[in-house]
């Protein structure tokens, strides 16, 4: 027993003092595990050595490494000597050579995002310098740490030269931090948005509304110009810029001019500043409506033209509109450019005038010499008047005269006998005929003219009767019977006579014995006034006739013939 006891001592003392290959491996990897441990990490290394261009260092752990001289970024003067300390970026604990990898300029890196990961937290601004350009903004440098400035964060505004921001410390907004990417984007325009914000509020604390100020014009726009009232920018709104109407700021302001203006309003919220020039002046409505009274006849000029009417400038500041309608007499649906134009002086008459609104209503027409006035004072009701046929529709003729003024001829009262729509097929454009004056409304700027005034009526009294013997004239023929005229050759009356009143001898009622233009001599037979209707007959007339004859020369019964009776009455026609 004592044997076996002191041969397992031997061998635990053979294991302990004289390791396998796997301890001695387990032994060597629990060594080299603290060593991996600092890889990626900054530590403090001790200068042992500087060379021409590299710089020896110990970072313990029984090795050392090589640092390129230019990494330490040394300025002249600065130099490093054996003993400094100083910290690096450990990659490698050893690399094939033996050496450990090591950076200076990683550990400047590491520390700087460290440095600005806490300044990021804490919102404030970083001091940095602008390098270089890449595409789309810059590179910029902030101890250490490469950051990106996006082109639309360099400034409040677009800037064109960025020369004068190069490699000039400044201080930055960090907008974006991510470490694990080796990405940080910054911001000089945030800076200059937060110092400009606090420099408004302490420029809008000193301003006040009503407060007249001098200022400088910066920049024009189409709306307004801007106005630098000496930090602090204000709008100065076109249509504050003058009491007259302004189309564009630059007809007022040129950037660079010296102005005075008045401060109209300040928005505590959003610290925006209203300014104004005209209100430094007069207003030049105040009193309008004594200035320019209603039916006041007042010079001006033509300032614009618009589809609904033009403005009249009738003093600086004060305008009135003359509405299209309100332009001419005669011209109507027309564009006001064609009756007028831009900058010509007119006269024109005050309509309306309202001052809480600002507004003056003007006549051009008003000022000229009312046509239908004219007109009526020349023709008055009854007269006759020459002109021409302007146009011919379906409910009349229009007739033109001087000054542009048209008249109407209803159909109804073209013709006392034909139908309307028959007479007016009788004129065209071009025509020049005569009417007379029935009617002139003034107001409603309307005549009403007649034709068939011109002569009178033949339905009207006792022109025809019953029984009545006329002469007519054939217009046409036809299978029925025979179109005549007859009466006055102004104001003829027409009839038609059947077939059967063609004659009292059936053999001779035969249209074709008439021509148009024959005369021949018949009877009324009938009158309806109502209907404007004559009716006439020539079988009547010659029934007629031997009536006449018969009681004058004898009767049937005598045992006279008719043609004894009828010789006997044209001979004693003959001898009367």
């Amino acid at each position: 027993m004592k044997d076996g006891t002191r041969a397992n001592q031997q061998r635990d003392f053979m294991s302990e003092y004289n390791p396998s290959r796997d301890d001695f491996a387990a032994l060597l990897d629990e060594s080299m595990h603290g060593r991996d441990m600092l890889e990626g990490q900054v530590i403090h290394g001790l200068v042992v050595a500087v060379e021409k261009e590299y710089v020896m260092v110990d970072v313990g752990l029984k090795t050392e490494g090589r640092i390129s001289l230019k990494e330490f970024g040394l300025a002249d003067g600065q130099t490093l000597k054996v003993g400094d300390t100083v910290e690096v970026y450990l990659e490698r604990v050893e690399n094939a050579m033996g050496e450990a990898v090591i950076s200076r300029e990683k550990a400047r890196r590491e520390e700087a995002w460290t440095r600005l990961e806490v300044i990021f937290n804490k919102g404030e601004p970083v001091m940095g310098t602008i390098v270089g350009r890449v595409k789309g903004g810059f590179t910029v440098d902030m101890d250490g740490a490469s950051g990106f400035l996006p082109g639309s964060q360099v400034d409040i505004r677009p800037v064109r030269d960025v020369a004068p921001l190069m490699n000039k410390e400044q201080p930055f907004a960090i907008l974006k931090m991510d470490r694990p990417r080796g990405n940080i984007v910054v911001s000089r325009r945030a800076i200059l948005e937060e110092a400009r914000a606090e420099q408004r509020t302490e420029l809008v604390g000193q301003l006040a509304e009503g407060e007249i100020r001098d200022g400088v014009v910066k920049n024009i726009t189409d709306y307004g110009a801007f106005v630098d009232l000496g930090g602090i920018d204000g709008l100065l709104h076109v249509t504050d810029m003058s009491w007259k109407r302004v189309s564009h700021p630059s007809q007022v302001l040129n950037v660079g001019d010296a102005v005075k203006v008045q401060i109209i309003k300040i928005n505590p919220d959003t610290q925006r500043i209203s300014l104004g020039m005209k209100q430094l002046q007069s207003d030049p409505w105040d009193g309008v409506d004594l200035k320019y009274p209603v039916g006041g006849k007042f010079s001006g000029r033509i300032t614009n033209i618009t589809d609904y009417g033009a403005f009249v400038e009738l003093e600086s500041g004060v305008e009135g509109l003359v509405h299209v309608s309100e332009m001419s007499w005669t011209k109507k649906n027309v564009h006001p450019g064609k009756i007028v134009s831009t900058s010509q002086e007119v006269e024109v008459v005050v309509l309306e005038v309202d001052a809480s609104k600002r507004r003056v209503s003007l006549g051009l027409k008003q000022a000229q010499n009312n046509p239908w006035d004219d007109f009526l004072s020349a023709h008055p009701v009854g007269s006759t008047i020459e002109g021409e046929v302007k146009n011919a529709t379906e409910f009349g003729l229009f007739i033109g005269f001087e000054n542009e003024i048209d008249g109407m001829v209803h159909l109804s009262d073209l013709d006392w006998n034909v139908p309307g729509e028959e007479a007016i097929a009788k004129y065209k454009k071009g025509d020049v005929v005569k009417s007379k004056v029935l009617d002139v409304d003034v107001e409603k700027e309307r005549i009403s003219l007649g034709i068939k005034q011109l002569g009178s009526d033949p339905m009207t009294g006792d022109t025809y009767k019953k029984g009545q013997n006329i002469t007519v004239t054939v217009t046409e023929v036809t299978t029925g019977g025979i179109e005549v005229k007859f009466g006055e050759d102004d104001a003829p009356m027409s009839a038609f006579i059947r077939k059967s009143d063609l004659s009292r001898d059936r053999n001779e009622q035969r249209v074709e014995r008439y021509a148009v233009g024959d005369r021949i001599d018949a009877q009324v037979t009938n009158i309806d006034k109502a209907a404007r209707k004559v009716s006439v007959s020539i079988k009547a007339l010659e029934m007629a006739s031997e009536k006449e004859a018969i009681e004058q020369y004898g009767s049937q019964d005598s045992g006279a013939s008719l043609g004894d009776i009828l010789g006997a009455a044209l001979r004693g026609k003959q001898k009367s």
